[in-house]
């Protein structure tokens, strides 16, 4: 067990390890950074459970908003199901770059 986790003196308080991971996406427009973090929970509520991987972006914009995410036992499950699922689907850029949100233009 790793001595961070003792730090917690409740389950309720969700204490996590953060781990960050960068990849480039390619679309018709050219390529964008997502950005991954995965959380590695001190206590997990069930054993599936205890990493959780989430992208910054979000992909099909234009049909169903979704946010790539994945669930896993270990860091590398959790961030393998985050990446399955960020090549799932298309990132349809703006056409307006003004319609762009503030964080976005990296």
């Amino acid at each position: 067990m790793n001595e961070w986790k003792l730090v917690q003196k409740d389950s309720s308080e969700a204490l996590a390890r953060l781990h960050f991971f960068s990849v480039k996406k390619r679309h018709a427009r050219g390529e964008i950074e997502a950005r991954i973090t995965v959380k590695e929970f001190a206590t997990a509520k069930t054993s599936d459970m205890q990493f959780y991987a989430t992208a910054d972006l979000e992909l099909n914009q234009k049909a169903l908003r979704f946010q790539p995410c994945g669930w896993s036992e270990t860091l590398v499950g959790a961030l393998g199901e985050c990446m399955r699922n960020l090549r799932k689907f298309d990132y349809e850029a703006f056409e307006d770059p003004s319609a762009l949100p503030s964080d976005c233009g990296r």
